[in-house]
């Protein structure tokens, strides 16, 4: 594996990247972004780095090797795709941990703007997953996040290890009966692994329950052929405070989430 963090340069107005594979596994990012448009970047309460604290980064490279994936580039402090509509902007601090992202609210038509891009997404994400579903019949998407357990300050005592696992399995819209055995799998092969001599805590709807719009509107779309699994990584594989991130545990978590894809790929061929 390389060892940068580097991506192949995207236009810097680009909204999102797509990779299209041989294979019914997909992968997707769309926490990763940081960038905001420029007419937007004046009108945030926040810095770069307050909001970064709460952005996603390196999803993207944990999930590189997979055959399918989105990533999205956009901050979610311009537009959360992981939210419906409704909320997919934090105008109010209890949407935003708190935390006011705006000097002076934001206008109708920046608002409008921001919305655009939740609804192209959607609509561009429901082509491409029917595209996987017509070659291969069913699909497997990991829906890849990452999330603090600092939140004290860069000093303060981490959150219990009771309430927040290694890797948080979030399932609150899939339907366990159905996909049980794709779960299983991906849940034992990610608890098989050790990191710096210590066994992976991986458990599931502990620190979130995999309540996101993506997973949701996926199992609306595909009650039948479509598996989406969150999978949230605490992030122990960079200072949350500083950004820096630790590059031999996001390779070692790289590969692990490239060797469950001839995995999944295995279980969803078991029960066709």
């Amino acid at each position: 594996m390389p060892q940068s963090l580097t991506i192949p340069p995207v236009h810097s107005d680009a909204l999102w990247t797509i990779e299209r594979g041989v294979s019914p596994i997909v992968a997707t990012a769309i926490h990763d972004g940081h960038a905001v448009r420029k007419e937007l970047e004046g009108l945030y309460a926040l810095s770069s780095d307050e909001r970064l604290r709460e952005e996603d980064p390196f999803t993207e490279f944990i999930s590189r090797d997979v055959p399918n994936r989105i990533v999205f580039h956009r901050s979610r402090f311009e537009v959360d795709i992981n939210r419906g509509r409704d909320g997919a902007i934090y105008y109010a601090p209890e949407q935003a941990w708190g935390l006011t992202v705006w000097k002076d609210g934001l206008s109708s038509d920046d608002a409008k703007t921001s919305l655009q891009t939740h609804d192209d997404y959607y609509e561009v994400l429901l082509a491409f997953l029917k595209g996987i579903e017509r070659w291969h019949g069913r699909f497997v998407v990991l829906d890849i996040h990452s999330y603090n357990h600092r939140r004290g300050g860069p000093a303060a005592a981490p959150t219990e290890q009771a309430k927040a696992p290694h890797i948080n399995i979030g399932t609150s819209s899939l339907d366990r009966a159905r996909w049980s055995h794709v779960l299983d799998v991906l849940t034992d092969h990610f608890q098989s692994f050790e990191i710096d001599g210590c066994r992976l805590d991986v458990r599931e709807n502990i620190a979130f329950q995999g309540k996101g719009e993506q997973t949701r509107f996926i199992h609306e779309h595909f009650p039948l052929t479509g598996c989406a699994i969150a999978v949230e990584f605490k992030k122990f594989f960079m200072d949350e405070w500083t950004g820096k991130p630790d590059l031999d545990v996001l390779k070692k978590l790289r590969g692990i989430v490239a060797s469950t894809v001839p995995l999944l790929e295995q279980a969803l061929g078991s029960e066709q």
